[in-house]
């Protein structure tokens, strides 16, 4: 809860048009961690960054995840869960029911808020089917960040003819996203085209050497091309929300 909403819920109860009781349910979520003995929960991030403590599923028992998904739930009403499991999922959805499972991802979420108009400017480019996973959760993270996000897809270095019917798309943008795995060429490209910055993430796609992205990543961050900044290898979430931040989303 920000200020402005504790003087609010002040001048309810000064005015006499909120209990006391009322006031103090309320104002107790005004605390900025829930301790799960497990975990500690930060409550207090959508107000210091622009956007609720988001969970990483990966390695955490589905018990867990579902656990602290819900509590940051009921604080906050957006709620986004990466790299998890459907067990998580459906631990999660008994306390939730209008939570979401994205299958390519791999991400649990669920968003209770009205509906605002969405920002656009980002464009995420997928350099392949198989970078589709992690390029889904980088449109997933910006979406729920208030985003509107316009997903290219195919047209990797492989078949550059592809993408040149796409100029105008990346044109428009503030931000893109350049989603690739092999040997990691296509932001390069795309940062030789645009004068928007370019976000560029690997992933984990291809052949042995490629060394489950590494090959993509080192060639990503010795990019030529100028204004292309690299996340980690299959951090699609860190890229969505880099992308949201740059075009405003973190900002009221």
């Amino acid at each position: 809860m920000n200020n402005s909403r504790i003087s609010e819920v002040l001048k309810l109860v000064e005015e006499g048009k909120m209990s006391a009781e009322k006031a103090t349910s309320e104002l107790s979520l005004t605390a900025p961690t829930s301790d799960l003995i497990f975990a500690t929960v930060d409550h207090d991030r959508a107000d210091r960054i622009g956007f609720p403590e988001v969970v990483y599923g990966l390695s955490k028992t589905p018990k867990d995840t579902a656990e602290i998904a819900a509590r940051i739930y009921e604080h906050s009403d957006v709620v986004l869960v990466t790299k998890s499991s459907e067990e998580a999922f459906e631990l999660f959805q008994k306390s939730v029911p209008e939570a979401v499972w994205e299958d390519g991802p791999r991400a649990i979420w669920a968003d209770r808020r009205s509906e605002d108009d969405l920002i656009p400017g980002i464009v995420v480019v997928a350099a392949g089917t198989s970078d589709l996973p992690i390029a889904r959760e980088a449109v997933l993270t910006a979406t729920l960040m208030g985003c509107e996000v316009n997903m290219i897809n195919d047209v990797g270095v492989a078949g550059l003819h592809r993408l040149s019917g796409r100029i105008d798309e990346l044109n428009s943008a503030r931000v893109v996203i350049v989603v690739a795995g092999m040997e990691g060429a296509l932001p390069s490209v795309v940062g030789g085209l645009v004068r928007a910055p370019v976000i560029a993430l690997p992933t984990s796609v291809g052949y042995g050497v490629s060394l489950g992205g590494v090959a993509a990543l080192l060639a990503m961050m010795n990019s030529c091309a100028p204004g292309v900044s690299v996340v980690n290898i299959d951090n699609g979430f860190g890229a969505g929300y880099q992308a949201a931040s740059i075009v405003g989303a973190t900002w009221s």
